[in-house]
């Protein structure tokens, strides 16, 4: 092969793209008049649909105010009873709405509408100390009145009352006690979890599935039987116990100074870090 043609080639070649590289980019073509036009009448045409809409409403809340300063027939009554129960399940979608934004705002739970905009489905995911733990769900219906269609709430929650107390006049207030429940249950059961993971001397005697009993047996030196400890959890709303008390055979030690102040300790502290704290301190054995 002749390596002078052969050079001559690969000059040509770059020669072509450089002037590729310079030549300017072709320019957009210009957008077409006929379908700017029609866009803009799509816009217009939206924004009237939607001015109409809110006449409309405007129109059925004056005409409700004005049956309501001047009642006349059973048929005018039963027309601003239907109007109502439609402006009340507007403001209800409203209310949810703005319940959305909150989330995004505080956090602790979460909202999505489904089936159409016709139920939303609220998650409720439960933390302790920075760990998250389980979620559950609420499934609700807005029409014709807001109310509960399925959910996974554990059965010993008291899922009907808080919802009777405050779920139709004030959603919000309902999540949040529905979430306060939630939260203070898992960290009850992460407690239990936790003593018996990092405490083998300690016996767990008795506990029940809300966590809102638990009794232990504490070791002490010298004593066989230990000291047995039992924790009240009776505002299942916090996930520290309301009464703590000792019994034990020798009686004068639940009431000494030393069992008093371990007694504070378990009502201010979650109670397996109480527990390492009395081990530190000697007051029950390893």
């Amino acid at each position: 092969m002749d390596l002078s043609s052969n050079h001559g080639v690969w000059g040509a070649l770059r020669v072509l793209e450089v002037q590729s590289r310079k030549r300017p980019a072709q320019a957009a073509p210009p957008p077409d008049p006929v379908q700017l036009l029609r866009k803009k009448l799509r816009l217009l045409t939206e924004k009237r649909e939607q001015l109409k809409a809110e006449l409309q409403t405007l129109g059925k809340l004056q005409e409700i105010r004005t049956h309501l300063d001047n009642p006349r027939d059973d048929e005018g009554m039963e027309d601003v009873s239907e109007n109502s129960q439609v402006l009340e399940l507007v403001a209800s979608q409203t209310r949810l709405r703005d319940l959305l934004y909150a989330h995004h705002v505080v956090g602790g739970y979460d909202i999505m509408k489904t089936q159409e905009g016709r139920c939303v489905r609220v998650s409720l995911a439960t933390a302790y100390e920075g760990t998250y733990m389980d979620t559950y769900y609420l499934e609700m219906r807005l029409q014709p009145t807001l109310r509960i269609q399925r959910h996974n709430i554990p059965p010993f929650i008291p899922l009907a009352r808080i919802a009777e107390q405050n779920m139709q006049t004030d959603m919000q207030s309902f999540l949040s006690v529905l979430n306060q429940h939630l939260n203070a249950f898992a960290g009850r059961k992460q407690q239990l979890r936790l003593v018996k993971e990092l405490h083998k001397t300690v016996e767990v005697l008795e506990s029940n599935l809300l966590c809102s009993i638990l009794v232990l047996v504490l070791p002490l030196a010298g004593d066989d039987n230990g000291l047995l400890c039992t924790l009240d959890y009776s505002d299942h709303t916090k996930s520290l116990p309301t009464r703590v008390s000792f019994e034990c055979d020798d009686k004068e030690l639940p009431g000494s100074p030393q069992w008093k102040r371990n007694c504070n300790l378990l009502m201010e502290t979650p109670v397996h870090k109480a527990l390492t704290e009395m081990k530190t301190l000697r007051d029950i054995a390893e």
